[in-house]
């Protein structure tokens, strides 16, 4: 039997999150479905509750084992072996609300042109964000501030056709982080709509042991090189941008993120920052008396900054 959506799972030492993911994919109200779970690299106890939780769904799971590549390439992994007519994406330490794939797949029936339906979503534990429940606005694939401001939904919070999936060829795996935002402006740049589903319907556990989004300063990083190499690529959907204000957008991360870092004190990735944007040529006079600091070695950088506190 072909089902009709897939649910490509990568998972990496998620002993204590896996099962409730899991669970989350059994309980939806869409049930023609299967589950790809991709093991990458494992060492805590996951692959014994994967072998757990095949049993308990026969038929309906398929396991896949590699040595640790990052989840891009396990993703793509997963996709390789997927039947579905739609395609899902959940991590093993996320969830979805029971009713996520048949509210997207309805508006994916209700739009035949559509490359994918998004929906909004929710943090929960330790986010930077913060926890309120957040619906995106509609995303114009024709207002390129927009696309370059940043991701515009996490990794699991939309249902993709599987033909759109294959027509730009999967994830990149140029970075280890932010190839879902790529991912997500290689689907826009094919021209097609995008269906947004008003309702919070997909959860994103913050726990910070291995996370992506934990490593802040190389997911800015990946970041801004999406951002360039989309505007690389597709001339013609930045053309409305003076090229002063596109080099801002590209790389607007590195100074907000690299300011929000010295405010909570996260030195390492303030510093790391910081010493980009100067080399990407991108500040003010204001700023050299942050962004100077950073050229020198982490120690005095750090001692420096103590110093200042005390005065």
């Amino acid at each position: 039997m072909i089902p009709l959506v897939s649910i490509v799972m990568p998972c990496h030492n998620a002993a204590p999150y896996l099962e409730e993911a899991v669970a989350s994919v059994f309980a939806q109200t869409l049930d023609d479905l299967e589950l790809i779970l991709v093991d990458d690299g494992s060492s805590d106890g996951s692959l014994e509750i994967q072998d757990r939780l095949a049993a308990a769904h026969p038929g309906r799971i398929t396991l896949i084992r590699q040595r640790n590549l990052g989840p891009y390439p396990a993703r793509n992994r997963g996709l390789a072996q997927a039947k579905g007519e739609f395609v899902a994406f959940l991590d093993a330490d996320d969830w979805w609300r029971e009713d996520f794939l048949e509210r997207c797949h309805q508006a994916l029936r209700r739009h035949p042109e559509a490359v994918l339906a998004y929906c909004g979503w929710q943090n929960e534990g330790d986010s930077p964000n913060g926890n309120e429940p957040f619906v995106p606005a509609e995303l114009d694939p024709d207002d390129p501030e927009r696309l370059l401001r940043g991701c515009p939904w996490p990794i699991h919070a939309a249902l993709v056709r599987r033909e759109a999936l294959d027509a730009v060829g999967g994830f990149s795996t140029y970075r280890f982080s932010s190839m879902d935002y790529d991912l997500w402006l290689k689907l826009i740049a094919l021209g097609r709509p995008l269906v947004r589903v008003p309702e919070v319907l997909a959860f994103y556990r913050w726990h910070g042991s291995g996370q992506i989004s934990h490593d802040r300063w190389r997911q800015t990083l990946s970041s801004v090189e999406v951002r360039r190499r989309f505007a690389a690529a597709h001339p013609r959907r930045v053309a409305g941008l003076s090229p002063r204000r596109l080099r801002e957008l590209i790389h607007a991360p590195l100074i907000t993120n690299g300011y929000q870092a010295y405010w909570r004190r996260d030195l390492h990735t303030a510093r790391q920052l910081f010493r980009q944007a100067l080399w990407h040529r991108q500040w003010r006079a204001r700023d050299l008396k942050y962004f100077l600091p950073a050229l020198l070695p982490y120690p005095w950088f750090k001692g420096l900054v103590r110093r200042l506190e005390q005065r």
